[in-house]
């Protein structure tokens, strides 16, 4: 696993409570809403797949459990600490450091090398450049891009971009990744690698992970699948 002097688990990840919890979670846009009072929990290392058809309100309640959206009424707890009343400042610096996310497009700065891509969180965090670096490519070589973290975006394959997100999402060591269709722009085959790696090398840091897809075969992959219809939870099944 690659070294980070600079960082500890902190009282978050040794908690025994469920990594992220919400609570009558309510998002209205004008008359509509996209929630309807959620109740969810997502335990330590666990892997959860939200799934549902567009408009369901799965992307809103990512978002919201994510601190990038205020509720209207409910409450998200971290650890069991409530996070949804905190300002924009402090919900930023939590995205920073206990929250990892991948994107369906992976988001990449194109004018950056995969290895500095993958250092961003460090690098904000105040991680030295040479160190963050470092974890970086270790992070790469994990997830099989070794010898490629000189390469910039343009020069990745699509799957080969998704996984240098997934290890931007994990190099700061978060408690929780966020993935937004992470296979969303892949084909079946590297969309399937790169799902097993993102589970993969989760587990193995001990983050819990929260998938946000309209593909049910992807989702029945995932240990856990939690259904949403018209912003409520309709059901929660366990995957093969």
């Amino acid at each position: 696993m690659p070294t980070q002097t600079t960082q500890s688990p902190g009282p978050l990840a040794t908690s025994t409570r469920p990594a992220l919890s919400g609570r009558g979670l309510v998002k209205r846009y004008g008359a509509q809403h996209a929630l309807a009072g959620v109740d969810i929990d997502i335990q330590p290392g666990e892997a959860v797949a939200i799934v549902g058809p567009s408009g369901s309100g799965k992307t809103s309640l990512l978002h919201v459990l994510a601190g990038i959206l205020p509720a209207d009424s409910g409450e998200v707890l971290l650890a069991g600490t409530r996070i949804d009343h905190l300002g924009k400042a402090k919900r930023s610096e939590l995205r920073r450091t206990e929250f990892g996310f991948v994107f369906q497009s992976g988001m990449l700065v194109a004018e950056l090398s995969a290895e500095e891509n993958a250092a961003l969180p460090l690098l904000l965090g105040g991680v030295s450049r040479g160190q963050a670096l470092a974890d970086a490519r270790q992070w790469l070589d994990r997830l099989g891009l070794a010898g490629k973290g000189a390469r910039r975006p343009g020069e990745l394959s699509g799957g080969e971009a998704q996984r240098v997100a997934i290890a931007r999402a994990l190099a700061h060591q978060p408690s929780v990744i966020f993935a937004d269709e992470p296979t969303g722009a892949l084909d079946t085959r590297t969309g399937r690698d790169t799902m097993n790696a993102l589970l993969g090398a989760a587990a193995e840091n001990g983050a819990a992970v929260v998938i946000v897809t309209h593909d049910r075969d992807l989702a029945e992959s995932v240990p856990r699948m939690v259904t949403i219809r018209d912003g409520r939870i309709a059901t929660g099944v366990t995957g093969s």
